[in-house]
């Protein structure tokens, strides 16, 4: 499989779980974002492993000293990681939110409701904690 066919099926992957998850209640995205915050604090011994090969990698290639940096996973920036992901837990969850309402002359009631953003594609470098912020998005 090339490049183009696995970002397709990438993609076509997401779509299916985004229709799902749209239908998530508030609870269970939460539960969702408490399982991923305890996982990456859990696993943090093998994401720093994995890192390291990561930084290795990218010493042999070459990487400037900058790069490198933005590419180092410490103790703190997977504090951080973990952070953001709770903290978008304390946040009101905005889907299903009412933002107007509004009845046509001929009686059709339209109102406008927040919706889940569905799948979004991200292209970064360097920088291991987008990933959890993309996946929390």
């Amino acid at each position: 499989m090339d490049v183009k066919e696995a970002i397709t099926e990438m993609g076509y992957q997401a779509r299916q779980a985004s229709h799902a998850m749209a239908l998530l209640d508030t609870q269970t995205k939460n539960s969702v974002l408490h399982a991923m915050a305890n996982a990456i604090d859990g696993r943090r011994a093998t994401l720093k492993d994995a890192n390291e090969q990561d930084l290795e990698a990218g010493r042999s290639a070459g990487l400037s000293s900058a790069m490198l940096d933005r590419l180092t996973l410490t103790d703190n920036r997977v504090d951080a990681m973990i952070q953001g992901i709770r903290d978008i837990i304390d946040l009101p969850d905005p889907i299903g939110e009412e933002l107007d309402k509004r009845v046509r002359p001929n009686g059709i009631e339209i109102t406008k409701l927040r919706v889940p953003i569905g799948v979004i594609g991200i292209i970064y470098e360097s920088r291991p904690n987008v990933t959890a912020d993309a996946a929390v998005l």
